[in-house]
């Protein structure tokens, strides 16, 4: 199974419009960051997490195959923004996007022409998978275990697949998920910046969630530009902390 981070950036991505600061006028390309998402692999099999406004960017660098499905953890526009996009891949078939019941509402209402009784040609064909928190599901013949976060106070989704774990938007995570986040072999939590801030983990309360877990290696990603550097971050952290960027890939 192979990792490849697509983008690992927030809302707004790195470089920040209009923004003049070290980071975002880095040219080291890690710097540089898409909105957040990843593609994971397995052979001919392509799974992917969350559909940014970049994803027609972020294609580009793939391989074009058939997606199983994607993984959404929430609502938020920078994780769904580019499901229109998902227009070439119809012709494969219907592309399957696994949500809870509130965000297929959310889908609905922000792309009525995908699911209307009469479609006009040209828009992706999609079709939603609803899912939940309590129960794990396949996609083909993998297990995905779903994890309830919290984003501030909105009830969001991680997942496990296999011995791999991919947070994002994190700020609290209720106790009874921890279970299922036992012996992983690499983990994925976002870390927004190094001080506080209301709906996301900050680095040292993201480093406090990875050594609860403890998985044996942990990713960084979802980095505004006032984490700092790339380079910086990479010397700030402990041994099996690593700070993800865009077009890295893992092999698990």
């Amino acid at each position: 199974m192979k990792i490849r981070f697509l983008g690992t950036g927030t809302s707004t991505g790195i470089p920040q419009i209009g923004c003049k600061c070290p980071v975002c006028q880095s040219v080291d390309k890690r710097d540089r960051r898409l909105r957040c998402s990843v593609a994971i692999t397995e052979g001919e099999h392509q799974i992917l997490i969350d559909c940014t406004p970049d994803f027609r960017q972020q294609a580009l660098t793939l391989p074009f195959q058939k997606i199983d499905g994607i993984l959404f953890t929430h609502e938020h526009y920078d994780h769904t923004g580019g499901i229109d996009d998902l227009r070439p891949y119809s012709r494969f078939g219907a592309v399957d996007l696994y949500m809870e019941e509130r965000m297929e509402d959310a889908v609905k209402k922000r792309l009525p022409y995908c699911f209307a009784e009469k479609k006009y040609g040209g828009i992706p064909n999609i079709r939603i998978q609803r899912i939940d928190s309590r129960h794990s599901f396949l996609i083909g013949e993998r297990e995905v275990i779903p994890i309830r976060l919290l984003h501030y106070k909105l009830p969001i989704l991680g997942f496990r697949i296999g011995n791999f774990a991919y947070l994002t938007d994190v700020k609290s995570i209720p106790e009874t998920e921890f279970e299922k986040l036992r012996e992983l072999d690499t983990l994925v939590i976002s870390s927004l910046r190094k001080t506080e801030h209301i709906s996301h983990l900050t680095l040292t309360e993201s480093l406090q969630i990875i050594n609860i877990i403890g998985p044996a290696n942990a990713y960084l990603t979802h980095f505004s530009h006032e984490m700092g550097l790339h380079a910086d971050l990479m010397e700030e952290l402990p041994t099996g902390v690593y700070p993800a960027y865009d077009g890295l890939e893992i092999n698990l």
